[in-house]
């Protein structure tokens, strides 16, 4: 069992299995740019496999897949065969949809059960400023081919951010309304070196919330499938949730049970670290499962207790968001 100083017991990982990206999302890039990291220097996949074969045996319960954008990566479905084969309790993985709609069958084959999908606005012309290029239309049909292919459930995950997309919050409630998908509203978090993040671009999970009640919605506590730190509500005669996850208003630190392994071989304790602990030398030095197993527990005892929001630098891309 992997457990914390501060007695957290850490069950779940996140893997970034590419830094690179279709898309170009405004709170999401540095300023400047980030470069892509060289081919070279990216985890292979019976690298990344091995580091979770590892994982898995000292106790991690929650694989989730994430990026840049993870459909683009290579053998993406030979890892998640690889890795439905360990004994876990959930695989997931986070996507932007643009690729989805081709391969939402073949992920749901590989062994992957449950899919999250960002997208910021319903708007064509809006999304398209958001994500510097993005078509929305190819989400919908990613959403679409995810519910088909049985991968459930399926999240949409909304950033919230005022003067780009709060006024769709309503609209994008509704997408519960008729269908089983549950809409959860993330609080825009000061990432990188991103120009969008300011306190006066940041919505609270309670305003958005409260804009759900003006609406008439009864919003009733419930549970979904990989809750995580999300606050879940069920509404009335709606065949969805709704949720919110407030990073910034109300942080659930006291409750993190996650490390994130990212496409160079660096481990972070926390989205938020300042620090990794560099795994991909030590694998191609040689090391044994046992050199291995020390550096994920080092990372491990060196999860704060709370997290350092704004005083890094990371690029959410390059982490794994």
């Amino acid at each position: 069992m992997l457990q914390d100083q501060w007695g957290r017991e850490i069950t779940y990982l996140r893997v970034s299995v590419t830094d690179k990206c279709n898309l170009s999302c405004r709170y999401c890039e540095q300023a400047k740019g980030v470069p892509f990291i060289s081919h070279a220097d990216i985890l292979r996949i019976e690298e990344m496999y091995r580091l979770v074969n590892l994982f898995v045996a000292e106790g991690i319960k929650k694989i989730r897949i994430t990026g840049g954008e993870p459909l683009l990566a290579k053998g993406l479905l030979t890892f998640i065969e690889k890795i439905a084969g360990l004994e876990l309790e959930d695989i997931s993985l986070t996507t932007n949809g643009i690729l989805l709609a081709t391969m939402a069958q073949d992920l749901k084959n590989a062994g992957l059960e449950r899919v999250n999908i960002s997208i910021d606005s319903l708007d064509a012309k809006n999304y398209r400023w958001i994500t510097q290029g993005g078509d929305v239309n190819k989400v919908f049909a990613g959403i679409e081919a995810a519910l088909t292919a049985g991968l459930h459930p399926v999240k949409l995950n909304v950033v919230v951010v005022r003067g780009l997309n709060d006024t769709e919050i309503w609209q994008m409630a509704k997408l519960a309304q008729d269908r089983p998908l549950h809409v959860r509203f993330i609080e825009l978090m000061p990432i990188g070196e991103s120009g969008i993040w300011s306190k006066k671009n940041f919505v609270s999970s309670e305003e958005s919330k409260a804009l759900l009640t003006a609406q008439g919605c009864k919003l009733r506590p419930a549970k979904v499938r990989g809750n995580g730190p999300a606050e879940v509500f069920d509404i009335p005669n709606w065949c969805g949730t709704v949720g919110f996850i407030h990073a910034i208003s109300n942080n659930f630190c006291s409750s993190c049970n996650r490390l994130r392994l990212t496409s160079d071989g660096k481990l972070y304790p926390c989205l938020h670290s300042g620090s990794s602990f560099d795994i991909i030398s030590a694998i191609r030095q040689g090391a044994s499962d046992e050199e291995l197993l020390a550096i994920m527990r080092q990372a491990v005892l060196a999860k704060p207790r709370r997290s350092a929001i704004g005083t890094q630098n990371n690029c959410m891309k390059t982490i794994g968001g």
